[in-house]
């Protein structure tokens, strides 16, 4: 028999000549099993699409006009900060290793260092790390290894940070807890081991977003639900914490503290207490009354930002799936035009501390990953400071935007999602993969499409990005519409979306594939068993396979927020329901093939999810293809387990829909 050539990834991709007949093998920190043999020649047609890099805004320097900026270089595995001297200067980088770094902040004073986070393995355990920007960029941890940290905000007067610190199973006796607590702490990045600890709070679910600038108050928001948040002051002297928002007898709703007014009256809120969506607000601390900002504005804030100076502030509103920036002044606080600017889906926005009407944001668009732009408010005036990067041969202004699409379901409700068409060279019925966001409680945005675009521009297969019930963007009532007992009804919603596929001339309903992530991998199981004879196959990342034992194993910091979602499984009739809907319960009726791909460190879904919807399925006779990686958490962020991925994905999506 003839034998079969194997190389690496690498020696591919630097070999002068391959033999016709290699194939790539996994990594070794990737276990394949089910899975074909990827052929060389493959790597070679995707390579293209695996390339494409943009670059994501992290912070300001406090006095110079450069930037820190999240990028992963040419030939690099990860994202790593980089420093952005100049518009279209080129990145330098500050930050190495395999573990990827994604978010970090200058010291607020004079920029001479910078604190990040990161975790190891995709663990979610973040530490923060001082980096010191001198000759050595000597890196110092900063916290302790048993908790899980993230940054808060920076003091005015000093430079301090607020640090928050969650305990993890690992360090319970019992490798669990039934009880969490949150520990506020005040942190010189300097003197860590001097750091003064401000108070304990009970549960997970706080997030300390503003300090008032005499620094006597730090503003804090409780995550209760996705529909049930609270504003709470703490004084920072005394450790004190008091509840603000809601008002004593006011119905429970949705309240996100954002910044402090400059003079200590008032806090900027996003509540969605008077009507359907989130507004900015403006709560005054003496008369206890909210003036409304946005409210002619019928779609989710997502965030503020009031400029150093307050003469303008920067708002973000979420309407129908892209997030578009309105300037308000920050006297009247009535909307002032909005410069043009390009097209695409706005992201982080941030004012420069120093040059006051300068305003950094990226842009997103179906043209290229984010780029990054400043806004100079007094003039009008836009630059572009970076360009997204991509493979030669990868035209990006080619790919097109999506469209939205809308179908009833079974209700009557309309369900709404994005549809990206492949080019018209494609003729006749086109397959369709139905790719599923996460969350719940997110949202499919336009935007860069990535690798996805493979599927679209070369396989000629149509992507349908469905925004079924729970789904963000759409008022709270929609977001609710899949709690407890309802779980179910958002499965509906996916075959409402077969019967429209079925509906449309250029759609073939005979060649569909569902997908998805996180609650979008429970989605797309859930599809397979509930609808098996309408789809050609499933593919889940990361996804639950049974509610109950996610809920048992799930890191116990995340634990009673999902239950408020999904329901409690300590309850014995809830447990029964959540047992009786599961996919792992009704694996016997998934009978089309199946890829599973998980992170055998993920803290959010544990492994074991995957791993015995991935038994219990294949014992049943059908094919199942399984991909995990021992260096991966909750999805894949290093490039060549990545790439991997996108291989058998290709691979398996060629063989389910016969392409």
């Amino acid at each position: 028999m003839r034998r079969r050539a194997v190389v690496t990834i690498a020696a591919l991709l630097t070999a002068c000549a391959t033999p016709p007949a290699a194939v790539v093998e996994p990594n070794a920190n990737l276990f394949a099993q089910g899975i074909p043999p990827v052929p060389a020649a493959l790597v070679r047609e995707v390579e293209r699409y695996t390339d494409f890099r943009g670059h994501a805004f992290v912070d300001w320097h406090p006095t110079r006009r450069e930037m820190l900026v999240a990028h992963r270089a040419a030939g690099g595995a990860t994202v790593q900060l980089h420093r952005l001297g100049a518009p279209m200067a080129a990145p330098e980088p500050l930050t190495t290793g395999a573990e990827p770094v994604t978010s970090g902040s200058y010291e607020p004073r004079t920029g001479r260092y910078v604190v990040f986070e990161r975790s190891i393995g995709g663990d979610e355990a973040a530490q923060l790390y001082r980096l010191d920007l001198d000759a050595g960029r000597t890196v110092t941890l900063l916290t302790e290894p048993d908790f899980r940290h993230a940054r808060g905000p920076w003091l005015h007067g000093s430079a301090q940070l607020v640090l928050s610190a969650v305990p993890l199973d690992r360090t319970a006796q019992s490798g669990t807890r039934a009880q969490v607590s949150t520990t506020l702490w005040l942190l010189d990045p300097l003197r860590p081991q001097g750091k003064r600890k401000l108070v304990e709070l009970p549960g997970s679910g706080w997030f300390p977003q503003s300090v008032s600038r005499d620094d006597r108050q730090l503003a804090l928001t409780r995550y209760r639900s996705a529909t049930d948040q609270e504003v709470w002051l703490l004084d920072l002297a005394s450790g004190q914490a008091r509840q603000v928002l809601p008002l004593a007898g006011a119905p429970r709703a949705s309240h996100f503290a954002e910044q402090f007014r400059g003079d200590g009256s008032g806090l900027f809120v996003v509540s969605d207490r008077v009507g359907e969506f989130r507004e900015l607000t403006l709560f005054d601390f003496a008369t206890r009354a909210y003036m409304r900002i946005t409210g002619h504005v019928p779609w989710d804030v997502s965030s503020s930002l009031p400029s150093e100076d307050e003469q303008r502030i920067v708002v973000q509103t979420n309407e129908d799936g892209s997030d578009r920036l309105r300037l308000f002044d920050g006297r009247t606080l009535a909307e002032l035009r909005t410069p043009t600017l390009p097209a695409g889906n706005v992201g982080t926005t941030r004012w420069h501390k120093a040059r006051t009407s300068e305003l950094a944001f990226s842009v997103n668009s179906a043209r290229g990953p984010s780029q990054l732009y400043t806004l100079d408010a007094s003039t009008g005036t836009v630059e572009q400071w970076t360009r997204a990067q991509a493979a030669p041969g990868i035209d990006t202004e080619r790919f097109a935007d999506q469209r939205i699409v809308r179908w009833p379901s079974f209700d009557g409700r309309s369900v709404s999602g994005l549809l990206s068409m492949p080019p018209a060279r494609f003729t006749g019925k086109r397959p369709v993969l139905i790719n599923i966001h996460g969350g719940p409680e997110a949202q499919a945005t336009v935007g860069f499409l990535g690798r996805s675009q493979f599927y679209i521009q070369e396989l000629g297969v149509a992507m349908i990005q469905p925004n079924v019930r729970g789904s963000r963007g759409y008022g709270k009532t929609f977001l609710s519409l899949d709690n407890g007992r309802l779980r179910e009804d958002s499965v509906k919603d996916i075959g409402a979306l077969l019967d429209w596929i079925a509906q449309q001339p250029d759609l073939d309903a005979s060649r569909v594939v569902v997908a998805g992530g996180s609650y979008g991998g429970y989605m797309s199981l859930a599809v397979a068993a509930t609808y098996p004879e309408r789809i050609a196959g499933a593919i889940d990342v990361v996804g639950i396979s049974h509610f109950v034992t996610f809920l048992e194993s799930t890191e116990s910091y995340r634990r009673d927020l999902r239950r408020v979602e999904y329901g409690d499984e300590r309850d014995p009739a809830m447990r029964e329901f959540l047992h009786r809907i599961s996919p792992l319960t009704n694996a016997d009726r998934i009978r089309k093939p199946l890829f599973v791909v998980q992170g055998k460190n993920d803290p959010r879904v544990p492994v074991g999810e995957a791993e015995q919807i991935v038994a219990k399925v294949r014992a049943n006779g059908t094919p199942v293809w399984y991909l995990r990686a021992d260096n991966e958490g909750h999805g894949f962020v290093r490039k060549e387990n990545a790439d991997y991925q996108f291989y058998a994905t290709v691979m398996f999506l060629r063989r389910v829909l016969n392409l």
